[in-house]
């Protein structure tokens, strides 16, 4: 197939754009710096382009020619230049509008577990509006791509986000760290599983306008996966569970801090659990890996040696 990446460039994106090359697929992938893509330059098939995926002329030039679009941009919060509904929904109607126009016969979206309309959280209410966007039915006449959309949990994987960040606040702070919802759960998944999880759904008979939820194979609090990214990298651990009123203290000054390690509205997507109701995984036939599978391949003291350069798919 011809699809065009949107976030290729991105840690979920890197993984999905080397799985589609070696599936076979020729692949697009827009980004606003053609230096963050560098690493896909080595595959035959990838084609990098410096685009503005938020101007609608540019995604109907991008889509012209493909079969399928996937759709992987998001934020976890919100700065001066880019908002939850700017980049969330309002990117989502547009590229639903420029697949439309363009033929396009499929569109694979990244959500999150969560997302309704009436959820706690700016962002979970900004996924469920772009995943609303991605369903509004075209006009007569007008043909509309098949819409399959992905809910993962937290996304762990060798330049996450979210174990790598740990250890690194573990390290500044000599070991102690306040943790605002220490009892939220989560259901890990590795970045590997998504990857294939969108690899598959692409060729899978029923899947074109599937909702999968995607949860790795054990339920943890937030707390259990801070303890074990502290146990893998060797690092001191003592956590200082905060009661609400503090850790909603917490957001908002973290708010304020540069990278926004973590915001109000981040607390209060923790209000909710990230686990799954239905294994997305199993759907499509995934035998996901738990947590420490993966994270001594990158958080250990002897990571440098056991991190290979490329996942090859399985």
């Amino acid at each position: 197939m011809n699809i065009c990446v949107l976030g290729g460039s991105g840690f979920v994106g890197t993984e999905l754009v080397r799985r589609l090359v070696f599936a076979g697929h020729w692949v697009r992938v827009p980004t606003r710096n053609l230096a963050d893509a560098d690493r896909l330059r080595v595959l035959d098939t990838a084609e990098l382009r410096q685009a503005n995926v938020h101007d609608p002329r540019v995604l109907s030039q991008l889509f012209a020619d493909c079969d399928t679009v996937v759709n992987l941009i998001g934020i976890l919060n919100e700065r001066r230049r880019e908002s939850f509904a700017t980049v969330h929904a309002a990117l989502a109607a547009k590229v639903m509008a420029a697949a439309r126009g363009a033929g396009v016969r499929r569109v694979l979206h990244m959500s999150a577990l969560g997302a309704a309309a009436g959820a706690p959280s700016s962002y979970l209410r900004s996924k469920a509006a772009a995943e609303a966007a991605l369903r509004v039915a075209p006009a007569a006449g007008e043909a509309h791509p098949a819409v399959t959309i992905f809910r993962p949990s937290v996304i762990f994987g060798a330049q996450d986000s979210l174990t790598n960040r740990f250890a690194q606040l573990l390290r500044m702070s000599g070991g102690v760290l306040p943790l605002a919802r220490a009892t939220a759960r989560f259901a890990p998944i590795s970045v590997l599983d998504v990857a294939e999880a969108f690899v598959r759904a692409l060729t899978r008979s029923g899947a074109s306008a599937a909702t999968y939820e995607l949860c790795g194979p054990e339920v943890l609090t937030l707390e259990q996966i801070v303890r074990l990214t502290a146990r893998v990298a060797h690092l001191p651990c003592h956590i200082v569970r905060l009661p609400d009123v503090l850790g909603r203290l917490q957001g908002i000054v973290m708010g304020l801090l540069p990278g926004t390690p973590f915001s109000l509205d981040n607390f209060r997507s923790l209000t909710l659990d990230s686990v799954c109701r239905e294994s997305g995984c199993a759907a499509l036939g995934i035998a996901p890996r738990p947590l420490l599978a993966e994270l001594p391949l990158y958080l250990s003291p002897s990571a440098a040696s056991l991190q290979p350069d490329l996942h090859l798919p399985e």
